[in-house]
């Protein structure tokens, strides 16, 4: 069923629209779990784009498609899969240390090689699984439709204890991330550090997969955070941007799909890629008119 047969068209009246919307349950749950999952992706994107550590980042996404596949194959919740398989991978991945001639080398090419070798994982289990698995485009492509009461109680407790665990963190995270070697110079620990935020992030990809699926939920996880550091260097301003965008590109979204035939996934990635797009052309705008003023201003001198 397409969600455009469950209401009727678009009227110009965001309020009557909206009340339209939320007149299915199915859809106030929807929004709520968009809006928890887009600020937990949003924060722990922040932090993986300023560290560096976007190919992590895909590779925890992609690592949920064989966790969710294997648990299927087991009989159990693919919730299990997603987030046993996510916390193993970061854990993996956490095994090199970044710092240190090499580190960064060394970390990329055992990232890649677990998600080869867990993707292969996947699709071995789709293979072996017998029965009827209707669901492979809700793990590829996620769905917010469906999502019970239950699930937004659960991605509610995970993103609040990420979070907290997050602000806890976030302020010596925040100087490893900018400057690694003087943070260590000053007993900073760095080491910890990074598997704590590795093992968040895979928390974070697993919660998010779920909704957004396992090729989806990369697009969360950078593209807010990419484009509110394009727009602003200040930390908190940055961040704060951050969740704004993914909050409201998951809504507009959310209300796009709902008044057409095609795939959630689909909107929340262009208008995420959209919104990128203009910061960085904004960015450039300013940098360019900013050298012109300097120019002139020389010029003039």
């Amino acid at each position: 069923m397409n969600w455009a047969d469950a209401g009727g068209s678009w009227s110009w009246n965001p309020v009557t629209d909206l009340q339209q919307i939320w007149a299915f349950p199915f859809m106030v749950n929807a929004f709520r779990a968009g809006t928890v999952v887009a600020v937990l992706a949003a924060a722990m994107g922040w932090f993986m784009v300023l560290r560096r550590q976007s190919f992590a980042g895909h590779t925890l996404a992609v690592v949920s498609f064989p966790g969710a596949a294997c648990a299927t194959l087991l009989g159990i919740s693919a919730g299990f899969g997603y987030f046993a398989f996510c916390v193993g991978g970061a854990l993996v991945i956490s095994a090199i240390p970044r710092a240190g001639q090499g580190g960064s080398g060394q970390e990329s090419a055992l990232t890649g090689t677990v998600q080869a070798f867990l993707l292969a994982c996947g699709f071995l289990f789709v293979a072996l699984y017998k029965g009827f698995l209707g669901g492979i485009n809700s793990l590829l492509f996620g769905s917010f439709l469906g999502i019970t009461t239950t699930q937004v109680t659960v991605l509610t407790v995970v993103a609040v204890v990420a979070l907290g665990t997050l602000a806890v963190i976030g302020r010596p995270l925040l100087f490893a991330s900018v400057d690694e070697n003087v943070a260590t110079g000053r007993g900073v620990p760095v080491r910890t550090l990074s598997v704590v935020f590795l093992v968040l992030l895979g928390a974070a990809t697993a919660e998010a997969g779920q909704i957004t699926g396992t090729l989806l939920v990369f697009a969360l996880l950078v593209m807010p955070a990419a484009a509110a550091q394009q727009l602003t260097a200040r930390p908190a301003a940055s961040l704060a941007l951050s969740v704004l965008i993914a909050i409201a590109v998951t809504w507009t979204g959310l209300i796009a799909a709902y008044y057409s035939p095609y795939p959630i996934g689909f909107y929340v990635t262009t208008f995420a890629f959209a919104v990128y797009v203009l910061a960085r052309a904004s960015r450039s705008l300013g940098t360019a008119v900013g050298r012109h003023h300097r120019l002139a201003g020389g010029a003039a001198a």
